[in-house]
């Protein structure tokens, strides 16, 4: 039985010469250090661009705008985390993420997600500047759709009083909350008394506490009990600080 034979054309790697051996290995070694140090495309904040305009998208829907609407916001929420580089929320341009959640709203007016995403992600940032900018878009977009959207503009109002000590902005949202969102929980239409009575408005927000009591819109006993308490207490504030309680 004959023996097959290996290939005459294979040779051990022993039979390449050594100067050979070292120019290979200089060449690949000046391969890996040129791949590590040449610079891979940078991914930048301002590469974040508006979205197409409304009739656009409308068309690109195809008949189906909530998916496009959910499309576009895991564009946006993904955009900062791209190949290689992770950009912070305070280098993003905020006119364009306000443009793209305005338009996921536009294309889904009853999605939740993209005011969600503007009051506790993109306000989250410490950047004061930008932080009222998503406030001011959620108060924008709540006008819109008060009984929706009270939710997102009652934390802003919060954030406002807590992270900005900005109580007359976090006023001017709980009025608003108050003034328009007549389905909202009760905490966040009776907000805007106990702002006042942080300020030192309590004469203010007794009067509109005793007001509300008086009207019977709340009829929950648990709730008519506390705020019957805290009307006590600041009827009993007032006494204690009015020019007659120190004669």
């Amino acid at each position: 039985m004959r023996r097959v034979r290996k290939a005459s054309g294979e040779r051990p790697l022993s039979a390449v010469p050594g100067p050979v051996m070292w120019v290979l290995a200089a060449a690949l070694l000046v391969q890996i250090l040129w791949h590590a140090a040449s610079s891979h495309p940078q991914a930048r904040a301002a590469s974040l661009r508006a979205p197409p305009p409304a009739a656009s998208l409308r068309v690109a829907a195809l008949g189906d705008p909530v998916a496009l609407s959910a499309a576009l916001v895991l564009y946006l929420q993904a955009f900062d985390n791209q190949p290689g580089i992770s950009i912070p929320y305070s280098e993003l341009d905020y006119a364009a993420v306000q443009a793209w959640l305005a338009a996921a709203l536009e294309l889904d007016p009853h999605g939740q997600y993209p005011l969600m995403m503007a009051a506790h992600l993109y306000a989250q940032v410490p950047d004061e500047r930008r932080q009222r900018a998503m406030f001011e878009f959620v108060h924008r977009e709540f006008l819109r759709d008060p009984d929706r959207r009270w939710r997102w503009l009652a934390h802003a109002a919060l954030m406002a009083k807590h992270r900005l000590r900005d109580m007359p902005l976090a006023l001017r949202y709980a009025e608003d909350i108050s003034r328009h969102a007549g389905t909202a929980q009760g905490w966040a239409r009776q907000m805007h008394i106990f702002l006042r009575a942080d300020i030192g408005e309590r004469e203010a927000a007794t009067v509109l506490l005793g007001g509300l009591l008086a009207s019977g819109e709340v009829s929950d006993p648990a709730e008519v009990r506390f705020l019957s308490q805290r009307l006590e207490e600041f009827e009993s504030v007032e006494k204690s600080t009015s020019p007659s309680a120190f004669r």
